[in-house]
């Protein structure tokens, strides 16, 4: 049986990573984001693995969206295997009490509440479709457990994730839905380009921090995808090894 593989923030980073690797793995791919452009330019770097791919431009924050989303997979696939949810955005990194309205809902919508949609719609289908079942792998990322300075919209909702995580695999164990995180630092991507210059440190320093390469992350959510439903993953973090993590704080 064709497995399937949807992959949000597909446009670029750790999204397109992970959407070339689960694509050498076999997986017809459907790839969410919210620049065409960026999906169209993921679609053709996959195009040599020998699978299918749909590109679904997509607002994951409204659940209007989303639902056209899964109506297109259910047209073109009929089954979802695997939701790697990963789209994420953050804020300004200002003092707490300078963070805007607009700011804090922003950061929510995509982070949290989008998570929560695509999981929501990924569950039901795992539940109806035959054979049942499938597994959800929410990017939590570091911040899901410890934060950084002036970062508290994106720390609360990566937070969030992990209660989401643990709630999605309990509640997917009478279905056989499997459901882990994978908590990413300083993975080598565009987002992360300035932590070469330097990042804001608990002391007040700015110092530089060491990054991993992206494809190291692709390989982890590929180990993950790749289990039996039988076996879990529950958390896992990837992280530059050398990164100010372990005692940060």
């Amino acid at each position: 049986m064709d497995k399937v593989a949807m992959v949000t923030g597909a446009g670029s980073g750790i999204g397109r990573a992970v959407s070339r690797a689960l694509a050498n793995h076999g997986f017809n791919m459907v790839l969410v984001g919210r620049r065409p452009e960026a999906l169209d330019e993921t679609a053709a770097e996959i195009a040599g693995a020998g699978v299918r791919s749909l590109a679904v431009p997509t607002d994951v924050g409204r659940p209007a969206s989303v639902r056209a989303l899964f109506d297109e997979i259910e047209k073109a696939f009929g089954r979802l295997d695997v939701l790697f949810n990963n789209a994420g955005i953050g804020s300004a990194s200002v003092a707490f009490d300078e963070l805007t309205d607009e700011d804090w809902q922003a950061v929510v919508d995509v982070n949290l509440t989008g998570s929560f949609l695509c999981a929501r719609h990924a569950f039901g289908m795992m539940k109806r479709q035959a054979p049942m079942g499938g597994r959800i792998i929410n990017n939590g990322s570091i911040s899901a457990d410890r934060p950084r300075p002036m970062s508290a919209p994106y720390t609360a909702t990566k937070h969030a994730i992990t209660g989401l995580t643990k709630s999605i695999a309990l509640d997917g164990r009478p279905y056989d839905i499997a459901c882990g995180q994978i908590d990413v630092g300083n993975a080598a991507t565009e987002m992360t380009e300035a932590m070469v210059q330097g990042m804001p440190q608990p002391n007040g320093e700015i110092m530089p921090e060491p990054r991993m390469d992206v494809e190291h992350v692709a390989q982890a959510v590929s180990y993950m995808a790749g289990l039996p439903l039988a076996s879990n993953v529950l958390f896992m973090t990837v992280m530059a090894t050398k990164m100010p993590l372990v005692g940060r704080g």
